[in-house]
């Protein structure tokens, strides 16, 4: 099945190379923050995770998403889903190999990790997330080959795949669990410390995930002439238009809960991302555009005469994609640690290294998304 990635037009070849090229730029980059240490980007002894981390925890939610068209399809037999599914499934593969790119890239020594698995700590969320990751990109990577593989031979996939199906869908709510018990943990982060971090961050996985399905489904019947069909497309957007509600919903209780209590320690953290804190307000615009947009994407996507329109739909998914993107990297991320444990405001600024480390990370993700995506199309016109 691998050589029908190496078969394509020019548009093809060229889209592969600009994606290559830009990687190659991160890996250039990586090599000097390598060289020189962390103190190339723009964390501090107050901000100990940044841009990297941000994207890592995006990326666990775009991952575990694959898990909102594979439970319809396997589970329930929702047929609509067949051709939505295996791209959902690759999808997966490439945002959790993102997802380990980042941490390596945060990481001053990244041969390091391997100490996670030579000297584990039980009690570790960081170990068992580490297990979580792994196990979902291998249940994936198992999965989605051996139904592709049996697919093109026409016949139905082996027995012992369907446990590994079923066990792939608590395992996607498990990764973004974990993750977000990674946060709410630390008792010293009062920002992170709330018992719905987990179910927001899974809200806000289940609407981000499926927008970007959907604007690859589009972009396939553009470019590719694959067609997932419309039904699978706007039951996708309704499965978005609910998670995206109910994330907004999670935002909402969140800041009624700091600013109803008036908890310092807790509401801090709110003004400084809203209003900013001692003249200080780096993250201020991108979070009232976040949720400019979320209110913007509620409109579009509740009303069924707009979502039904695709040319509107795919404009929705994109600022549902955008406003969680912002809100679930920097605006989580970073916010936690400003102001500080001692009350200092120290903001944090990326810096070229670490923008180009994560356009490159972000560039190879593409470029595996689009070989995978080769392939399944290559296997799928093979059987007309």
């Amino acid at each position: 099945m691998l050589e029908k990635a190496l078969y394509g037009d020019r548009k093809y070849w060229t889209w592969l190379a600009a994606l290559g090229a830009v990687g190659l730029m991160g890996v250039l980059f990586y090599f000097y923050q390598f060289a020189n240490g962390l103190t190339v980007t723009g964390l501090s002894r107050d901000v100990t995770w940044g841009f990297y981390i941000a994207q890592f925890t995006f990326l666990v939610g775009v991952a575990a998403s694959a898990v909102m068209v594979v439970l319809p399809y396997y589970l329930h037999h929702y047929k609509a889903f067949g051709k939505m599914a295996i791209l959902g499934e690759f999808l997966a593969i490439s945002a959790v190999l993102m997802c380990m790119l980042f941490i390596f890239a945060d990481m001053g020594q990244p041969f390091r990790i391997m100490n996670m698995f030579l000297h584990p700590t039980l009690h570790s969320m960081m170990f068992w997330d580490t297990i979580a990751l792994s196990g979902y990109l291998v249940l994936n990577v198992v999965i989605s080959r051996a139904t592709l593989s049996a697919e093109r031979k026409g016949l139905p996939p082996a027995g012992w795949v369907k446990p590994l199906i079923y066990l792939s869908i608590p395992w996607a709510v498990s990764i973004h669990t974990v993750t977000a018990f990674l946060y709410a943990g630390l008792a010293a982060r009062p920002f992170w410390m709330t018992a719905i971090l987990a179910p927001r961050f899974l809200a806000s996985a289940f609407a981000s995930g499926p927008s970007l399905l959907i604007l690859l489904a589009l972009i396939l019947r553009r470019v590719a002439n694959y067609d997932v069909g419309k039904e699978a497309i706007q039951k996708l957007a309704v499965i978005v238009a609910y998670a995206m509600s109910v994330n907004v919903f999670f935002v909402l209780m969140e800041i009624f809960t700091a600013a109803y209590s008036n908890i310092p320690e807790h509401l801090l953290h709110f003004e400084y991302l809203f209003f900013g804190l001692e003249g200080k307000s780096a993250l201020v615009p991108w979070m009232w555009t976040s949720e400019i947009l979320a209110v913007l994407t509620l409109i579009l996507l509740i009303n069924p005469k707009t979502r039904a329109k695709e040319g509107l739909l795919g404009l929705a998914c994109a600022m549902v994609f955008v406003a969680i993107w912002i809100d679930k990297g920097m605006g989580m991320v970073v916010t936690g640690f400003v102001p500080s444990t001692m009350g200092l405001v120290n903001e944090y600024f990326p810096t070229l290294p670490e923008i180009g480390i994560t356009l490159g990370i972000y560039a190879l993700g593409a470029l595996l998304v689009s070989l995978l995506y080769k392939i399944a199309l290559g296997v799928r016109r093979s059987l007309v």
